[in-house]
């Protein structure tokens, strides 16, 4: 099949507004709880509200994906995007804003479902790892990018600088006050683009593999029967939860115990936690070509353990830089988890694929749990629950057994090189 190019980029670009719309939640954090006056609890149900969309739309996105076709499930899901972004932009108020977080995360949820096949077939099977590769560095390029730009949008709305015509624009539509709502605005325009470029894309004809189809209600209850498909499951569910779990509390943590501003400097640390796990996942490549991604995930788990303890611990020079860092160590534990889960089954991948995007939703309620246990004791103390999942993570790296282990180069083969 003759290799479309525009769409690769058109999928990146996906990539790019997925992480974009998602990955700001942290740096947010400390501002919507301000605005809203909301407790730890209340806040730790913002994540849950776009996260626990995951949960419900993975697997029923599959299926429409194979009624509907890729181009009508694309507009949709930026259409999800666009009504959540507007809804809450034209009207900000609180419960506005969870409805507007459950409808942009089942948009995202529909498009991580859509975008992996598109790529193999546009870009090629051949080049499916190398693609797959920069879709990440994407990705993570717009975590690092979007707190940036909350950042540069509050910081000169709130000290009024109209000279500017597009910060003058941005204060004309948001309430005083509220001027972290003006990155929504923000979300309103890059939805509706991206709709518009769909709807003039035409797009290839994906042939699904036999293993990538969501498969039928047998093959969910053959693969719920391998109790190896719950355990990864919960390792997909404990890394979204430590991930988010970091990202979405260190910001006002560090407020709260270090007095760094969260619009400026808590949100420089969310993006450089997203900017870390980038550059950490390019090393996370090169390892696993020379150990096996067991003894990787141990000792990766293991130095994201000490990080966080140490932001958690650590005088406010040392959390401010450990909070990021902990990002680097998290890189390679969501690739490592996937394709020890993939090599742990023999068929079904793709139903299987759908439980394990499932497990997103430990997104959102990790966070809960987090906050809940703030309410009762300190942040401080609900952030160490991160430990159990990270715990979960680390046993993965003693009890999986994959049918297939990632290939590794030798020791001499490598001197020889």
């Amino acid at each position: 099949m003759k290799r479309n190019y525009y769409i690769v980029g058109l999928i990146l670009l996906t990539f790019f507004v997925i992480s974009f719309f998602t990955n700001i939640l942290g740096a947010l954090n400390q501002s919507v709880s301000e605005s809203f006056g909301l407790t730890e609890t209340m806040a730790g149900f913002l994540p849950f509200s776009f996260f626990i969309a995951y949960g419900v739309m993975s697997i029923p996105s599959g299926f429409l994906l194979e009624k509907f076709g890729e181009k009508r499930m694309l507009v949709l899901a930026f259409s999800l995007a666009l009504a959540g972004a507007l809804g809450f932009a034209s009207s900000p108020t609180f419960t506005v804003f969870m409805i507007s977080l459950f409808t942009i995360g089942t948009g995202m949820a529909m498009l991580q479902v859509i975008i992996n096949p598109l790529l193999r077939v546009s870009g090629g099977e051949e080049n499916y790892a190398f693609t797959s590769v920069m879709a990440q560095l994407i990705f993570g390029a717009a975590s690092f990018i979007s707190p940036q730009m909350y950042s540069y949008l509050v910081v000169n709305i709130d000290k009024g600088a109209f000279h500017k015509p597009l910060i003058e624009l941005f204060s004309s539509l948001v309430p005083q006050s509220m001027s972290w709502v003006s990155v929504y605005w923000v979300f309103v325009v890059m939805a509706l683009l991206m709709i518009v470029v769909m709807l003039i894309t035409k797009f290839p004809k994906v042939e699904l593999k036999e293993d990538e189809k969501v498969g039928t209600k047998e093959s969910y209850f053959t693969l719920f029967k391998n109790r190896y498909v719950i355990l990864f499951f919960l390792g997909i569910f404990a890394y979204v939860g430590t991930e988010q779990g970091i990202s979405y509390w260190m910001s006002k943590y560090l407020l709260t115990y270090h007095g760094f501003d969260n619009e400026t400097i808590g949100a420089s640390a969310v993006a450089y936690f997203w900017g870390l796990m980038t550059i950490g996942g390019i090393l996370g490549l090169l390892l696993l070509k020379i150990f096996d991604s067991k003894v990787v995930l141990r000792w990766f788990t293991i130095l994201a353990v000490i990080s966080l303890l140490l932001a958690l611990f650590g005088p406010e020079g040392l959390s401010l830089y450990a909070f990021p860092i902990s990002g680097f160590f998290l890189s390679v534990m969501y690739p490592i988890i996937i394709s020890l889960a993939l090599n742990s089954v023999k068929s079904y991948h793709g139903s299987f694929a759908g439980i394990l995007m499932t497990g997103i939703m430990g997104g959102a309620v990790v966070q809960l749990l987090v906050g809940f246990i703030s309410d009762i004791s300190s942040l401080r103390v609900g952030m160490m629950i991160l430990l159990l999942p990270m715990g979960y993570i680390l046993s993965i790296g003693f009890w999986a057994k994959p049918i297939i282990s990632n290939k590794t180069l030798k020791l001499k083969n490598i001197l020889k090189s």
